[in-house]
């Protein structure tokens, strides 16, 4: 992995509490233990989820532009506390988002806030009609997320197929 983002990196999104910004491959090379860990990264950050991605970022090279994938920051200490992302490109106007944010963080409404911002940002780009998001029933914490994020639970036609993940959605229309 090289050591920066792209110099026209996206531009951050800031919420009330946090920004979400852009990873850069010196980031995703520290979470999988190639390079130094950075100093403003929460004790216990990354979690699995932030490996996961991590790993795929150089075969996923738009994961890394305007509509990619951010690091969630804690804005009052300045700490990577997550991570959240859209899996772009949509297919018909439909994309998906993922996110998690570290142990320490949760139950403060961090990871509702950041689903809440980039759904809208994703919502607002060109020809994006839904973000959708896929939980699993017995996370009941992840559930509570999408849907103070404003998401509906709604049962696609292959909802049988799809295992045991409720489905959650949030238009524009």
């Amino acid at each position: 992995m090289s050591s920066s983002a792209s110099p026209s990196s996206p531009a951050p999104l800031t919420s009330e509490r946090l920004l979400l910004r852009p990873w850069t491959l010196a980031e995703a090379a520290a979470v999988l233990g190639e390079g130094a860990r950075p100093a403003r990264w929460a004790a216990d950050f990354p979690a699995e989820g932030d490996r996961v991605v991590a790993g795929l970022l150089d075969q996923q090279p738009a994961w890394l532009g305007e509509y990619g994938h951010r690091l969630i920051v804690e804005r009052a200490s300045g700490l990577v506390v997550g991570s959240i992302g859209l899996f772009w490109p949509p297919r018909d106007g439909v994309v998906e988002i993922g996110y998690g944010v570290v142990p320490s963080r949760r139950g403060r409404g961090y990871a509702s806030e950041a689903t809440r911002a980039l759904a809208g940002f994703a919502l607002a780009a060109p020809g994006v009609h839904t973000v959708v998001a896929g939980v699993e029933p017995s996370n009941s914490a992840s559930v509570r997320v999408v849907e103070k994020a404003g998401f509906e639970r709604f049962e696609p036609a292959a909802a049988e197929a799809e295992g045991n993940v409720v489905r959650f959605r949030l238009t524009s229309r």
